[in-house]
Protein backbone atom coordinates (compact mmCIF):
# COMPACT_ATOMS: atom_id res chain seq x y z
CA UNK A 1 0.00 0.00 0.00
CA UNK A 2 3.23 2.51 0.48
CA UNK A 3 4.73 1.49 -2.69
CA UNK A 4 0.77 2.01 -4.26
CA UNK A 5 0.56 5.58 -2.40
CA UNK A 6 4.21 6.58 -3.09
CA UNK A 7 3.89 5.93 -6.98
CA UNK A 8 1.40 7.97 -7.59
CA UNK A 9 1.20 10.87 -4.95
CA UNK A 10 0.78 13.18 -7.48
CA UNK A 11 -2.12 11.95 -8.69
CA UNK A 12 -3.72 11.43 -5.16
CA UNK A 13 -2.99 15.44 -4.33
CA UNK A 14 -4.04 16.32 -8.07
CA UNK A 15 -7.54 14.69 -7.25
CA UNK A 16 -7.28 16.09 -3.38
CA UNK A 17 -6.54 19.37 -5.00
CA UNK A 18 -9.25 19.21 -7.16
CA UNK A 19 -12.17 17.87 -4.88
CA UNK A 20 -11.50 20.89 -2.74
CA UNK A 21 -11.58 23.40 -5.76
CA UNK A 22 -14.98 21.79 -6.83
CA UNK A 23 -16.53 21.90 -2.97
CA UNK A 24 -15.24 25.60 -2.19
CA UNK A 25 -14.13 27.25 -5.21
CA UNK A 26 -16.17 26.68 -8.15
CA UNK A 27 -18.46 23.41 -9.72
CA UNK A 28 -20.43 22.66 -12.68
CA UNK A 29 -24.44 21.82 -12.43
CA UNK A 30 -25.92 19.45 -14.62
CA UNK A 31 -29.85 21.03 -15.19
CA UNK A 32 -31.62 17.18 -14.70
CA UNK A 33 -35.17 18.78 -15.19
CA UNK A 34 -37.55 21.84 -16.77
CA UNK A 35 -37.96 24.01 -13.86
CA UNK A 36 -36.08 26.46 -15.35
CA UNK A 37 -37.55 26.69 -18.90
CA UNK A 38 -37.44 28.28 -21.10
CA UNK A 39 -33.49 29.64 -20.08
CA UNK A 40 -32.27 26.53 -18.97
CA UNK A 41 -32.87 23.29 -20.72
CA UNK A 42 -32.50 19.41 -19.46
CA UNK A 43 -28.86 18.85 -20.46
CA UNK A 44 -27.20 22.16 -19.70
CA UNK A 45 -24.04 22.01 -17.99
CA UNK A 46 -24.00 25.18 -15.90
CA UNK A 47 -21.07 27.12 -14.28
CA UNK A 48 -21.81 27.55 -10.31
CA UNK A 49 -19.35 30.16 -8.55
CA UNK A 50 -19.34 29.26 -5.17
CA UNK A 51 -17.34 32.59 -4.12
CA UNK A 52 -20.54 34.33 -5.03
CA UNK A 53 -21.73 34.66 -1.82
CA UNK A 54 -19.97 33.08 0.77
CA UNK A 55 -16.79 31.64 1.43
CA UNK A 56 -17.74 27.98 3.68
CA UNK A 57 -16.18 25.41 4.91
CA UNK A 58 -15.92 22.69 2.22
CA UNK A 59 -18.29 20.08 2.40
CA UNK A 60 -20.69 22.24 5.06
CA UNK A 61 -23.18 24.60 5.24
CA UNK A 62 -20.39 26.33 7.98
CA UNK A 63 -19.65 29.99 6.86
CA UNK A 64 -17.06 31.58 7.40
CA UNK A 65 -16.89 34.85 5.54
CA UNK A 66 -19.52 36.36 3.37
CA UNK A 67 -18.08 37.62 0.36
CA UNK A 68 -20.93 39.12 -1.55
CA UNK A 69 -24.69 40.14 -1.23
CA UNK A 70 -27.22 38.13 -3.61
CA UNK A 71 -29.09 40.13 -5.87
CA UNK A 72 -32.61 40.03 -7.32
CA UNK A 73 -32.64 38.48 -10.51
CA UNK A 74 -29.66 35.59 -9.53
CA UNK A 75 -30.13 32.00 -10.90
CA UNK A 76 -29.15 30.44 -7.58
CA UNK A 77 -27.78 27.18 -6.56
CA UNK A 78 -28.40 26.00 -2.77
CA UNK A 79 -29.67 22.76 -1.02
CA UNK A 80 -33.74 22.50 -0.02
CA UNK A 81 -34.72 23.56 2.86
CA UNK A 82 -37.00 20.68 2.47
CA UNK A 83 -34.52 17.43 2.46
CA UNK A 84 -31.45 19.24 1.01
CA UNK A 85 -31.88 18.08 -2.06
CA UNK A 86 -29.90 20.89 -4.60
CA UNK A 87 -31.68 22.95 -6.78
CA UNK A 88 -31.48 25.71 -9.15
CA UNK A 89 -33.94 28.21 -9.12
CA UNK A 90 -33.98 32.57 -9.91
CA UNK A 91 -33.86 34.60 -7.09
CA UNK A 92 -37.20 37.27 -6.82
CA UNK A 93 -37.32 38.68 -3.11
CA UNK A 94 -34.84 39.42 -0.83
CA UNK A 95 -34.83 39.44 3.09
CA UNK A 96 -37.40 41.94 3.92
CA UNK A 97 -39.20 41.98 0.97
CA UNK A 98 -43.52 41.57 0.87
CA UNK A 99 -44.14 39.27 -1.68
CA UNK A 100 -47.52 37.67 -3.05
CA UNK A 101 -48.70 36.18 -6.29
CA UNK A 102 -52.00 36.98 -7.97
CA UNK A 103 -52.79 34.74 -10.85
CA UNK A 104 -48.97 34.38 -11.81
CA UNK A 105 -48.55 37.79 -11.75
CA UNK A 106 -45.64 39.09 -9.09
CA UNK A 107 -46.07 41.53 -6.91
CA UNK A 108 -43.39 42.90 -4.58
CA UNK A 109 -43.74 45.62 -1.75
CA UNK A 110 -47.12 46.37 -3.56
CA UNK A 111 -45.35 47.09 -7.22
CA UNK A 112 -46.70 44.97 -9.93
CA UNK A 113 -44.55 42.85 -12.35
CA UNK A 114 -45.17 43.89 -15.89
CA UNK A 115 -45.86 41.35 -18.59
CA UNK A 116 -45.46 40.82 -23.16
CA UNK A 117 -45.92 37.93 -24.40
CA UNK A 118 -43.22 36.33 -25.53
CA UNK A 119 -44.26 33.52 -28.28
CA UNK A 120 -45.26 29.68 -27.00
CA UNK A 121 -43.70 26.20 -26.71
CA UNK A 122 -44.60 22.63 -26.01
CA UNK A 123 -43.75 21.59 -23.11
CA UNK A 124 -42.46 17.67 -22.64
CA UNK A 125 -44.10 16.09 -19.93
CA UNK A 126 -43.23 12.83 -18.24
CA UNK A 127 -45.20 10.54 -19.83
CA UNK A 128 -44.19 11.29 -23.07
CA UNK A 129 -46.82 13.94 -24.38
CA UNK A 130 -46.48 17.73 -24.70
CA UNK A 131 -48.43 20.53 -23.85
CA UNK A 132 -49.11 23.99 -25.14
CA UNK A 133 -46.87 26.57 -22.86
CA UNK A 134 -46.51 29.90 -23.27
CA UNK A 135 -43.17 32.02 -22.61
CA UNK A 136 -43.48 35.46 -21.56
CA UNK A 137 -41.08 38.52 -20.33
CA UNK A 138 -41.53 39.42 -17.07
CA UNK A 139 -40.30 42.64 -15.99
CA UNK A 140 -39.91 43.80 -12.60
CA UNK A 141 -37.58 46.98 -10.91
CA UNK A 142 -35.63 47.44 -14.45
CA UNK A 143 -34.61 43.76 -15.11
CA UNK A 144 -36.74 41.55 -17.62
CA UNK A 145 -36.45 37.83 -17.17
CA UNK A 146 -38.23 35.30 -19.73
CA UNK A 147 -40.51 32.92 -17.99
CA UNK A 148 -42.61 29.89 -18.67
CA UNK A 149 -46.46 29.40 -17.73
CA UNK A 150 -48.62 26.42 -18.98
CA UNK A 151 -52.47 27.24 -18.30
CA UNK A 152 -53.47 23.89 -18.95
CA UNK A 153 -51.63 22.31 -15.82
CA UNK A 154 -53.10 22.88 -12.40
CA UNK A 155 -50.49 24.74 -9.80
CA UNK A 156 -50.06 27.18 -7.42
CA UNK A 157 -50.56 30.30 -9.36
CA UNK A 158 -51.51 32.44 -5.90
CA UNK A 159 -49.79 33.36 -2.48
CA UNK A 160 -49.19 35.66 -0.06
CA UNK A 161 -48.39 38.32 1.25
CA UNK A 162 -45.66 37.13 3.22
CA UNK A 163 -42.45 38.84 4.41
CA UNK A 164 -39.12 37.45 3.34
CA UNK A 165 -37.63 37.13 6.77
CA UNK A 166 -34.17 38.03 7.66
CA UNK A 167 -31.32 36.49 5.59
CA UNK A 168 -33.17 34.39 3.96
CA UNK A 169 -34.63 34.61 0.39
CA UNK A 170 -37.58 33.50 -1.88
CA UNK A 171 -36.67 31.16 -5.11
CA UNK A 172 -38.76 30.63 -7.66
CA UNK A 173 -38.40 28.51 -11.12
CA UNK A 174 -38.82 30.31 -14.82
CA UNK A 175 -41.05 27.26 -15.72
CA UNK A 176 -43.56 28.85 -12.84
CA UNK A 177 -46.08 26.18 -13.31
CA UNK A 178 -43.84 22.77 -12.95
CA UNK A 179 -41.31 24.16 -10.50
CA UNK A 180 -41.17 22.97 -6.52
CA UNK A 181 -39.69 25.89 -5.55
CA UNK A 182 -39.89 28.53 -2.58
CA UNK A 183 -43.65 27.87 -3.03
CA UNK A 184 -43.58 24.51 -1.99
CA UNK A 185 -39.98 24.22 0.28
CA UNK A 186 -40.03 27.59 1.87
CA UNK A 187 -37.73 30.30 2.18
CA UNK A 188 -33.76 29.46 1.77
CA UNK A 189 -31.54 30.58 4.36
CA UNK A 190 -28.49 32.54 3.34
CA UNK A 191 -26.35 29.35 4.81
CA UNK A 192 -28.06 27.13 2.19
CA UNK A 193 -27.17 28.89 -0.34
CA UNK A 194 -24.52 27.07 -2.96
CA UNK A 195 -23.28 29.53 -5.29
CA UNK A 196 -24.21 31.77 -8.33
CA UNK A 197 -24.46 30.12 -11.80
CA UNK A 198 -23.14 32.58 -14.39
CA UNK A 199 -22.43 30.78 -17.59
CA UNK A 200 -24.00 27.37 -19.73
CA UNK A 201 -20.56 25.38 -19.82
CA UNK A 202 -22.07 22.32 -21.99
CA UNK A 203 -25.44 21.25 -23.11
CA UNK A 204 -27.03 17.55 -25.18
CA UNK A 205 -30.18 17.40 -25.99
CA UNK A 206 -30.72 14.19 -23.39
CA UNK A 207 -34.59 13.57 -24.03
CA UNK A 208 -33.83 13.36 -27.69
CA UNK A 209 -30.79 12.15 -29.29
CA UNK A 210 -27.82 13.53 -27.49
CA UNK A 211 -26.46 15.54 -29.67
CA UNK A 212 -24.35 18.71 -28.49
CA UNK A 213 -25.97 21.80 -28.68
CA UNK A 214 -23.39 23.60 -29.71
CA UNK A 215 -25.65 27.30 -29.74
CA UNK A 216 -26.06 26.71 -26.44
CA UNK A 217 -21.98 26.13 -25.03
CA UNK A 218 -20.79 29.44 -23.14
CA UNK A 219 -23.98 31.21 -22.76
CA UNK A 220 -24.23 33.85 -20.33
CA UNK A 221 -26.74 32.76 -17.83
CA UNK A 222 -30.12 34.60 -19.22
Amino acid sequence: MKNLLRENKGWIMFLLLFGLFRTAVADWNPIPSGSMRPNLLEGDVVFVNRLAYNVKIPLTDVVLARLGEPQRGDVVTFSSPADGTRLIKRLVALPGDIVEMRDEQLIINGQPASYAAAGTALEPLGDGTRVAAQNVDETFAGHRRRIQVIPELMAPRSFGPVTVPKDQFMMLGDNRDRSADSRMVGMVPRHLLIGRAERILASAAIEGNWMPRLERFGMKMP
